[in-house]
């Protein structure tokens, strides 16, 4: 019963959470929304990252790599011809936003499904070394494809538009209770809608079959095959489908930045969507947004108020600037859950496996998992 009463509060808790995201553009700024739509691409992305890596046990250093297909795939699509400077003309396919964004997520998986056979033959270290020379690869695409990246410069993503209902300051014009709701408001709510359905479809397969088999691949490789699992369609399905997360993500993030450049999309950016998930909880999907909320907004929140803060430096001083000392925490926070909480935040707060109905702990050194009958092929 005691279960079943933690079950129904967490319930309760999450839908308070809701109800007060979806108040908030009525009563904060535009710093504050802008943070808002970083940890909703963030989560989302954390979210997939945490499906192959935290469920499935694979170690996938390539998520700056599928968030970049996702952003530009959007901008190019979406996109007109056009010149940005520098002698650089963009080239463009002027396709409905919902159409290109769809199309973005489905190429970010296409990706990923081209890369699955290499995610089904290799796990650990040598699974991380092969995904991090996409970003590599990434990196000399987006500098140098130029027609539709725009190389260094970045280029413009088209605004997001939606049955005739566009996410910009107008057209059309928009107040809610005296509030004008701008194009930082109208993306709030589409961050929030797609994070909410993301967080649940990934809770489902968790609790389903699938997630079941990812954690037992997990556990043990050979105990899953014994056990009827196809280790390697199973592990390349957890990869598209992260892969596909990482898009979406992409998508959200050329939103927010209206111009995405090749800079954000590279290693530091994969390592941090690593920590987001280790510092959330490994294999579980509220900690993952956790996590992303955690590591998106400190830096941010830091930079903001580093007027106040007399122990960081100032821009243009030497000494530890707000970046810095975030990466500072984000290093002390990772060592911390190692050693003491292996479960992160999320297990803190008594957030790990009764989300999900499974056991999303890491895996037991001292024997394969037992929990799991599968015979289907996910693919």
């Amino acid at each position: 019963m005691s279960e079943l009463l933690r079950r129904h509060a967490s319930r309760a808790v999450i839908i308070a959470l809701v109800v007060v995201l979806a108040a908030l553009p009525l009563y904060v700024g535009a710093f504050w929304l802008q943070l808002g739509l970083f940890v909703f691409a963030a989560a989302i992305g954390a979210i997939g990252l945490n499906l192959v890596t935290g469920t499935a046990g694979q170690l996938s250093l390539a998520h700056a790599f599928f968030l970049a297909i996702g952003a530009y795939g959007y901008a190019y699509l979406s996109g007109t011809a056009t010149s940005i400077g520098g002698g650089v003309v963009v080239d463009g396919r002027e396709l409905p936003p919902l159409l290109a964004a769809a199309l973005a997520v489905a190429l970010a998986g296409l990706a990923g499904l081209l890369f699955s056979p290499i995610a089904g033959r290799l796990r650990g270290i040598y699974l991380g070394v092969a995904s991090l020379s996409l970003v590599f690869i990434g990196q000399h695409v987006l500098l140098n494809a130029k027609d539709i990246t725009g190389g260094f410069y970045g280029r413009n993503a088209a605004p997001f538009q939606l049955f005739g209902f566009t996410f910009t300051d107008e057209d059309p014009d928009l107040t809610v209770l005296g509030v004008r709701f701008g194009q930082r408001e109208r993306l709030w709510y589409l961050g929030l809608v797609l994070l909410i359905l993301c967080y649940l479809f990934a809770t489902n397969v968790l609790r389903g079959r699938p997630g079941r088999a990812l954690q037992t691949i997990r556990d043990s490789e050979i105990a899953a095959a014994t056990m009827g699992v196809n280790v390697r369609a199973y592990k390349a399905w957890a990869f598209v489908l992260s892969s596909m997360y990482a898009g979406l993500a992409g998508v959200l993030v050329a939103l927010a930045f209206q111009r995405p450049v090749p800079d954000y999309f590279n290693l530091t950016l994969s390592i941090t969507y690593l920590a987001m998930i280790v510092i959330g909880g490994l294999g579980s999907v509220r900690g993952a947004v956790i996590g992303a909320a955690f590591v998106t907004a400190l830096p941010l929140v830091l930079t903001h108020y580093s007027d106040h803060l007399t122990f960081l430096a100032q821009p243009g001083e030497s000494g530890v600037g707000a970046a810095d000392f975030a990466k500072y925490v984000y290093g002390g926070l990772v060592i911390v859950v190692i050693l003491v909480a292996p479960g992160g935040l999320a297990g803190l707060f008594g957030a790990r496996g009764r989300q999900t109905g499974v056991t999303t702990d890491q895996p037991d050194p001292t024997g394969p998992s037992s929990s799991v009958m599968v015979k289907e092929d996910p693919l």
